[in-house]
């Protein structure tokens, strides 16, 4: 596989962020709360269901981190966001599967770990991801790319995420 010219900057970089942003998110503080918080749910054999978001979540991050850098040659840091609208993928189906990605590790690891902190701790997560979203990203998004983002803003929801509409090359 050949990596389009200018991507290897934007993937390390990516890199990077993802150790020190979704890293931290999701996988320092659930670390550091599970080693105070107690375990309350005794789920059984049950728990081990966990490791299902957690893979899903990860992998969701990972595509679309590699999106960002290799399609919208950028990263998914507010500082050096992509170039380019990513709009293919999961980004089809949802505008901000990497959120989701991570919300679903956390939310595995609480199921994993049966650790109510945990799924109190994502909620706090998702409420300052939606409001980053709505107060700054989004904002930035539109100025940024005009009416290519509105449009797609209007066709692929926020949070859930739903069958895209078939491309104009997909339709008989």
């Amino acid at each position: 596989m050949s990596l389009r010219r200018g991507t290897l900057g934007p993937l390390i970089k990516t890199a990077i962020f993802t150790v020190l942003v979704p890293g931290a998110v999701g996988v320092y503080v659930p670390y550091r709360l599970l080693a105070r918080a107690e375990r309350t749910w005794d789920l059984g054999a049950f728990r081990y269901l966990g490791w299902i978001p957690i893979v899903l979540g990860a992998a969701i991050y990972f595509w679309c981190a590699w999106n960002f850098a290799v399609t919208g040659r950028g990263t998914p840091a507010p500082i050096d966001p992509p170039k380019e609208l990513v709009a293919r993928g999961l980004y089809r189906w949802v505008r901000n599967p990497m959120y989701v990605g991570v919300l679903s590790v956390v939310l595995g690891e609480a199921l994993l770990y049966g650790a109510p902190v945990l799924a109190e701790f994502a909620a706090v997560a998702f409420i300052f991801f939606h409001l980053f979203v709505l107060l700054y990203e989004e904002p930035i998004l539109e100025a940024k790319f005009g009416e290519a983002y509105a449009r797609y803003r209007h066709t692929v929801p926020r949070w859930l995420p739903r069958r895209p509409a078939p491309r104009s090359s997909e339709r008989a």
